[in-house]
């Protein structure tokens, strides 16, 4: 997947028909809908791919995955009014040649009847379609705890990346959320949501490492969550993440903050850089994307803020690289 090219004016004629008709941009999950769409299901997928083509020989796998159980539901209809300045400034202000970006939402596998949803890997305005066709389940098993594991399965084990593969350049996963994982994957809940037999559980850190071989991951703790400041969740992730969970105290900045986090990890800009094209396309975000962005390496050491390689060609100097 990920031909194509993305078109603001696409994205601004389709909302100005579901302004006209009165239809809602989520209007599957609107309607009622509470299972999965066809298109979102992860059972029976072998791999989402994102791939090199003539049209985008530099492919790069961007991946936004959202909670949408309880105070989160609303993330994803606040990246969809933002879509046009995520793709704006990641391809107009240069950070990435050839993005592709993914986006799916997590709830509870132990008690929500949407626990998944992954789209493709798109370049073009499909993606806008893959946010409609979210369930917005608004579930939750109400003991701080969501089935994150279980994606981070699925992005491991169900994800291929030309980047990766071909030039062992990592993607990107943001994972955007306000509760913990669970301790383990559960081989009972990958039978039944991603329909794949596996042997036994897989601890949590276990899974996270092997999907940090291919990709840069990050959790996004935004502001107006339900436990947004919880000591028990920013530390279990802190001490998964370090450095690459933020805390963003605005959730109206989610969009910019993924943005510029991948343009400084891609070395294509320096904060200041990226705060100031905040400014030059109109955005107000500015401010908390600051503070986000400059707390991600505070006491971590020095920061060297540019790409990752695997294998020979990786640095080890002991600097610590977002």
């Amino acid at each position: 997947m990920g031909s194509g090219r993305w078109s603001t004016n696409v994205y601004d004629a389709a909302a100005r028909m579901r302004k006209a008709t009165g239809t809602s941009a989520f209007a599957y999950s609107d309607s009622g809908a509470r299972k999965v769409h066809p298109a979102l299901n992860p059972f029976g997928v072998g791999m989402r791919e994102s791939r090199d083509s003539d049209e985008h020989p530099q492919s790069l796998a961007i991946a936004v995955l959202f909670d949408v159980t309880g105070s989160m539901q609303s993330v994803p209809r606040t990246l969809q009014q933002k879509l046009p300045g995520l793709l704006g400034l990641i391809l107009r202000k240069g950070y990435v040649r050839d993005p592709h970006i993914m986006f799916g939402a997590i709830g509870d596998a132990t008690c929500d009847k949407v626990p998944l949803q992954v789209g493709q890997f798109e370049s073009d305005n499909r993606m806008d379609d893959d946010l409609g066709r979210i369930v917005l389940e608004g579930g939750g098993g109400g003991q701080m705890t969501e089935s994150y594991e279980l994606a981070m399965y699925f992005m491991a084990r169900h994800t291929s990346i030309d980047c990766f593969d071909k030039r062992g350049r990592k993607g990107y996963l943001f994972i955007i959320g306000d509760e913990l994982p669970y301790p383990r994957v559960k081989r009972t809940e990958v039978a039944r949501i991603i329909g794949e037999e596996i042997t036994e559980d897989v601890p949590t850190e276990v899974i996270l490492a092997e999907l940090q071989r291919r990709y840069h991951v990050y959790y996004i703790l935004p502001a107006g969550a339900s436990y947004a400041g919880n000591t028990t969740v920013v530390d279990r992730w802190r001490k998964l993440l370090g450095q690459q969970m933020i805390e963003l105290d605005d959730l109206d900045a989610v969009c910019e903050t993924i943005a510029l986090t991948v343009g400084l990890g891609e070395d294509a800009i320096g904060l200041d850089d990226g705060l100031d094209d905040l400014v030059d396309v109109g955005s107000t975000a500015g401010a908390s994307v600051g503070r986000a962005l400059a707390r991600i390496g505070a006491g971590r050491g020095q920061l060297v803020v540019g790409p990752t390689l695997v294998g020979p060609d990786r640095p080890d100097d002991g600097l610590i690289r977002l």
